[in-house]
């Protein structure tokens, strides 16, 4: 990867640039010029969708980013860590929206204090900030994106490039990405004894990634994919869609989306028309507002895979933050909340690493990409030099009572790449 060197004295970084104190080192990954912060107060961005569909969920994570802050001091050495919370939804939109997210993105960009930003929740939105971060040179760290082609190459030429403009990476995440969970889906429903497949998905960046690689996985599992399509998620209904499914033969059916795309809708309808079928989704439907709202009828022939395992199958760390965080906020987190937690403590962690010069953007980044064999709440990881994390686990869910019910630990073999 080229490193681009700046003369002592200035930096020069993108359209969004603020002008700060000096330039850090510009070795390792990373972009924008390596500008450091002036004092010592450091401002860490979260941004996440607060629409009343992902509210429960956004808000579970952001307190988890603040459990790991509070557990810190609020410091990491000599810096005392300022936390700013922004929401990437809009009403108009009824979920994260294109314009909110640019516009959080510029406001992180434009803080001189910024020293890294915790988002985005779905990775279409970060489809959308990275890029403006990047030519910040800010580090960006997300809790809950899977999307391959933000940090690998997809079925989409352009991908991952296309979201560093600097050709240098800026980027990372604490979850497993979806070449690993389609390969766990896949997994799923031989274990379910599917033949036939119908896959499906809401046409935004994630779902389309997710549905495509459990496609491709599907076909070279042995099962039929009788069937793949885009829906439309502002859609009344999903009858014709239904009746279509019926006729290909399909014995189960997945759905690459998010909740806040029509999920419970298009779950109702499948089901009414396909009493037996099997419906599969992925982490993104992985809370409340979905598990607790489909049909009763369809629970029991309803499967989920999702990152997050029982607190017992966690280092002893994950139970003390199951517990500290029910004490704290009354009721059991919802599934990406210790994931926000280890997002911030990565960060943190990223901040320590990069030492004297923690309040340097570009140190930051280079910390980041050192984080190798770290003992953490959701077991010990190392992020490699595309900006993931090692962990490979997903867990399979059952919905019983309108509550996600682990059943199982899916080590997928092979994922596709």
């Amino acid at each position: 990867m080229k490193v681009r060197r700046f003369a002592a004295g200035a930096c020069v970084l993108g359209s969004a640039a603020v002008l700060v104190s000096a330039c850090g080192s510009s070795s390792g990954g990373g972009g924008g010029g390596g500008s450091c912060i002036k004092g010592s107060t450091l401002t860490i961005y979260s941004s996440l969708p607060f629409d009343p569909t992902d509210k429960p969920q956004s808000q579970d994570v952001v307190d988890g980013e603040k459990m790991a802050l509070g557990a810190a001091g609020n410091k990491v050495g000599k810096y005392q860590i300022k936390y700013v919370s922004l929401n990437d939804a809009t009403a108009a939109e009824g979920k994260w929206d294109a314009g909110q997210v640019s516009s959080n993105a510029r406001q992180a960009s434009q803080d001189s204090n910024t020293i890294a930003y915790l988002g985005e929740f779905n990775s279409g939105a970060t489809a959308v900030s990275l890029p403006i971060l990047n030519r910040t040179g800010l580090l960006q760290v997300s809790p809950s994106n899977t999307a391959v082609g933000l940090t690998k190459k997809s079925a989409d030429p352009a991908e991952p490039d296309k979201y560093y403009p600097t050709g240098k990476r800026t980027y990372g995440r604490v979850v497993p990405a979806d070449n690993i969970q389609a390969a766990a889906q896949v997994t799923y429903m031989k274990d379910q004894g599917v033949k036939k497949v119908y896959v499906l998905d809401d046409k935004e960046v994630y779902g389309k990634g997710v549905a495509d690689q459990v496609a491709a996985d599907a076909k070279k599992s042995g099962l039929q994919v009788v069937g793949d399509e885009g829906i439309d998620p502002k859609a009344a209904n999903y009858r014709s869609l239904a009746s279509k499914i019926k006729a290909a033969g399909a014995d189960a059916f997945f759905f690459g989306g998010i909740t806040a795309n029509n999920a419970v809708q298009l779950w109702g309808d499948l089901f009414a028309a396909n009493p037996g079928i099997k419906g599969f989704g992925p982490d993104s439907v992985a809370e409340a507002s979905f598990s607790s709202k489909i049909p009763a009828s369809t629970m029991k022939n309803t499967f989920i895979t999702n990152p997050t395992l029982p607190e017992q199958l966690y280092p002893p760390s994950a139970k003390k933050f199951f517990g500290d965080f029910k004490a704290k906020y009354g009721h059991d987190p919802e599934p990406y909340a210790i994931y926000g937690y280890e997002a911030m403590n990565a960060a943190l962690e990223a901040i320590k690493n990069a030492g004297d010069k923690g309040n340097c953007r570009q140190d930051v980044i280079n910390g980041f990409y050192k984080i190798k064999n770290r003992p953490s709440v959701l077991g010990t990881y190392s992020i490699d030099a595309d900006g993931d994390t090692t962990i490979t686990d997903y867990g399979g869910n059952t919905i019983q009572s309108g509550k996600l019910t682990f059943d199982k630990v899916i080590k997928a073999q092979n994922p596709s790449s």
